[in-house]
């Protein structure tokens, strides 16, 4: 099938990926451990506000648009 990216990251759980992201990459240069690395999915996830994750789920942490 067609994967659109539709948000479905809102913007608490957005808020809380950004923030476990830095944590986790600042974590990684503290312990010099290439797991740091890992923080990237959480933040890019967060700033395209879109996880592939939540598709096979049809889950969904976004506002519907205020019309």
């Amino acid at each position: 099938g067609n994967v659109v990216m539709k948000c479905n990251v809102g913007g608490t759980d957005r808020m809380i990926r950004i923030i476990a992201g830095v944590i986790i990459i600042l974590l990684g240069f503290y312990f010099k451990s290439w797991w740091g690395a890992v923080g990237i999915v959480p933040i890019l996830t967060g700033t395209l506000r879109w996880c592939p994750a939540y598709i096979p789920f049809g889950f969904s942490t976004c506002e519907p648009d205020k019309k």
